[in-house]
């Protein structure tokens, strides 16, 4: 499996200015090779393949006075812009012929999108220098917060620049089949939600942080101060990057949190088991700024490269299983219910139920694993008798079991 590793960078000055003629290089031969591409489809000429656009836009360009400086930047730089153009082409070809989800077309960059990258591979002969710096050529050695230890050799590195301003080197490597962990006893189902943000089968209830709800107050006085700056001014593009470093905090807290929680699941269970939100859907209701806040999107994804990582079963249920309808008991069906009706009673074998662990237990028995439900029944309640039993009646009366 190939996994993304991502480390702040702190380049000084002279650096960033590197970085950014490197960005800015990239981004005019992205530019280029899109309009070329763009001319030969509106004059029916055939499509130019990547080898002449890369002899065109980036070996005669260097030797006119107009281009001299892409001699600048490493050339593994321009290269790499050319295949990202024909990767953004594939997608997008790929999702008219329903081999992928729709894509737009390619569109051109411009120096004011929010990110920004570069891509060097092994061909650009980077390194990570003895005193743990990385060494990109044209550029120099740039300063790096490792956290972890990377797996293997990485193959490619890819700088990046964030709306707020901050330096990232993301290397790709890849992984090795020893990290499968050793077998565990323990299966889950996983309810998420608004209200906690996801409950276990086996009872436990863990609480949504709303990050984003948290943050509101600092985004809306960082808001209000960038919208009364004058526009094109140097203290609106600084008002503008501590917007986005606010953002970004939030974004970070929420990123962790997913992280933790995830590893923490798929380390303590053999398989687990969730539910296929319609997370587009939901977004499009009043709940949509607490349906973002969540991101259960981003936390199933974890979920599923962990799983497949570390030797784990991950099972999606479809989401029109009726999970919050079902008794996880007896396995009646007795319909829907208001949101606001937290604690269900059966009426076949009167079993009182919190509603989100209850469909927690059903979300595990959908995915077929053999759970309990532990501390799912909130009080035990009478069982009524059945009618058969309680009384006579003229005429046999269906059963309410399943």
């Amino acid at each position: 499996m190939r996994l993304r590793y991502n480390f702040r960078l702190y380049p000084s000055a002279r650096q960033r200015t590197a970085l950014a003629r490197a960005f800015g290089c990239a981004r005019v031969v992205y530019n280029d090779a899109l309009r070329a591409r763009e001319t030969a489809r509106d004059e029916g000429l055939p499509f130019p393949k990547t080898g002449d656009l890369s002899k065109l836009l980036i070996t005669e360009a260097k030797q006119t006075s107009e281009r001299a400086w892409l001699g600048e930047v490493s050339a593994v730089v321009l290269q790499q812009s050319l295949r990202d153009l024909d990767t953004a082409y594939r997608n997008f070809f790929d999702g008219l012929k329903g081999r992928r989800p729709h894509m737009g077309a390619p569109r051109f960059k411009s120096k004011r999108d929010n990110r920004q990258a570069v891509r060097f591979t092994v061909n650009a002969r980077w390194s990570i220098t003895s005193g743990r710096k990385l060494r990109l050529p044209k550029i120099g050695d740039l300063k790096v917060k490792r956290s972890r230890t990377l797996p293997s050799t990485p193959s490619t590195v890819t700088v990046v620049k964030d709306a707020a301003g901050r330096y990232f080197a993301s290397f790709v490597v890849q992984t090795d089949p020893s990290e499968v962990l050793p077998p565990a006893t323990t299966e889950v189902g996983i309810d998420l939600g608004l209200g906690h943000f996801a409950v276990l089968s086996d009872g436990t209830k863990i609480d949504s942080p709303r990050f984003l709800r948290r943050a509101e107050k600092r985004l809306k006085k960082a808001q209000r101060a960038l919208s009364r700056k004058e526009k094109g001014s140097k203290n609106r593009d600084k008002a503008r990057t501590r917007v986005a470093r606010a953002h970004a905090r939030v974004a970070d807290a929420r990123r962790e949190f997913h992280h933790q929680l995830s590893t923490k699941l798929i380390r303590d269970n053999q398989a687990v088991a969730v539910e296929d939100l319609a997370v587009k859907g939901l977004a499009r209701t009043r709940l949509a700024k607490s349906v973002h806040d969540a991101g259960w999107s981003a936390f199933v994804n974890m979920l599923e490269y962990k799983a497949a990582r570390y030797g784990r079963t991950l099972v999606k249920i479809d989401r029109f299983e009726p999970t919050s309808q079902v008794c996880s008991q007896c396995g009646l069906k007795d319909g829907p219910k208001p949101l606001h009706v937290r604690v269900r009673t059966c009426q076949a074998c009167g079993a009182v139920l919190d509603r989100d662990i209850n469909a927690a237990v059903n979300v595990a028995q959908a995915a077929g694993l053999a759970v309990t439900a532990r501390r799912a029944q909130v009080r035990p309640g009478p069982v009524p008798a059945p009618r058969s039993e309680a009384g006579t009646h003229p005429t046999p009366q269906p059963s309410t079991a399943r």
